[in-house]
């Protein structure tokens, strides 16, 4: 990728307090990056490929290590697109497999499954064991275990059940206890670096090549649209759905050592996916003290069609026309090379201490 100088500044770079001193202090080098979050949002991640090509494809490589992956619905799937042989070749696969997806009128929940299970399928190839032994990268996949009315997935029920997850959510994260537990699913070889999880019931799973397909298709399997996934081997009973429930944008309590990169869609940190239309609830600062969290800039959301990344929504909007949704989501890859440009260009000159502004 080769710099490029525009007119306004594609990329927002926030950081936690004690990345902000290290950085200013130190700057910013590959060897200093251990952890990578990646937050559910669907096809979002789409519009940042270019920062995940120019991350995975050639500054983190400047310094080969071992780096742990942790990512709940889309960002698990971005991750084991890394953790392929060719990481530049399975991100633009996943690019390539989820644009041209297409969910008709009248389509059912079993249908939607059933298609997102055959593109998983696609962009895998069974490329299980080398997921799980890649020499570069941990993977950790976070999802949730439906508790009580939840389990199951008759609009009624379910529709009630989550009537009952937004009154305890207002009230406050802590009850959703009631409703779901988290569980990670991680590379055998290496917990994922994180203090004690307090918050909720959590777990730990070792992933395998017999539940990893399952693992990653639960993380993504967001309720009324997708069925919950049943049965996976090495897990306890019950019904396993879209880890970013709980962990829409991972506000974990980080425990790598150096900096924890966040390539992101936005530049704030939400709790959980019931938390988005709740602007009090923001990230635990002390949780993020080792962030740098890039992402999209204003200015460059404003330049893109329709004035905003892809999102769940243009399957609605676009709705008999998927040519149009196919042009525009190929459009917003295309120009998310400005966001790997920059970053590139801002660490190459020194002049990302420049640009940093707390999170």
């Amino acid at each position: 990728m080769v710099a490029i100088h525009i007119a306004s500044s594609a990329l927002t770079l926030r950081a936690g307090h004690r990345a902000l001193n290290r950085i200013r202090n130190s700057g910013l080098q590959p060897e200093d990056i251990h952890m990578i979050p990646g937050a559910a949002g669907g096809p979002k991640a789409l519009g940042i490929q270019g920062l995940d090509l120019a991350l995975f494809g050639q500054w983190l490589s400047r310094s080969p290590q071992p780096r742990s992956l942790i990512g709940a619905s889309i960002g698990s799937w971005r991750f084991a697109s890394v953790c392929l042989p060719d990481p530049v070749a399975g991100l633009k696969r996943l690019g390539e497999l989820y644009t041209t997806q297409r969910f008709p009128k009248g389509i059912t929940i079993a249908q939607i499954s059933q298609r997102c299970g055959a593109m998983l399928d696609e962009l895998l190839e069974g490329h299980f064991e080398s997921l799980l032994s890649n020499p570069l990268y941990h993977l950790n996949v976070v999802v949730v275990r439906s508790l009580g009315i939840l389990q199951h997935d008759t609009r009624s029920r379910l529709a009630l059940g989550l009537s009952g997850v937004i009154s305890a959510n207002l009230l406050g994260r802590r009850y959703l206890k009631r409703y779901f537990e988290r569980v990670i699913l991680h590379d055998p070889r290496l917990l994922p670096p994180l203090q004690q999880l307090l918050d909720f019931p959590s777990s730990h799973v070792h992933l395998s090549a017999m539940n990893i397909r399952q693992a990653l298709l639960a993380s993504g399997s967001i309720p009324m649209v997708m069925e919950a996934v049943r049965d996976i081997p090495g897990m306890a009973a019950g019904a396993y759905r879209d880890g970013g429930l709980l962990d829409y944008h991972l506000d974990l309590p980080y425990n790598a050592p150096g900096v924890v990169l966040y390539p992101h869609f936005v530049d704030r940190v939400v709790p959980g996916w019931f938390d988005k239309s709740l602007p009090w609830r923001r990230g635990n600062p002390e949780q993020l003290k080792d962030v740098l969290l890039l992402a999209p800039s204003r200015s460059y959301l404003a330049s893109l069609p329709y004035g905003k990344l892809p999102d769940r929504k243009d399957f609605t909007r676009f709705l008999g026309d998927d040519q149009a949704r196919e042009k525009y989501w190929r459009k917003a890859m295309d120009e998310s090379q400005r966001l790997g440009d920059e970053f590139l260009e801002l660490v190459d000159t020194g002049r990302l201490m420049d640009r940093l502004q707390p999170l």
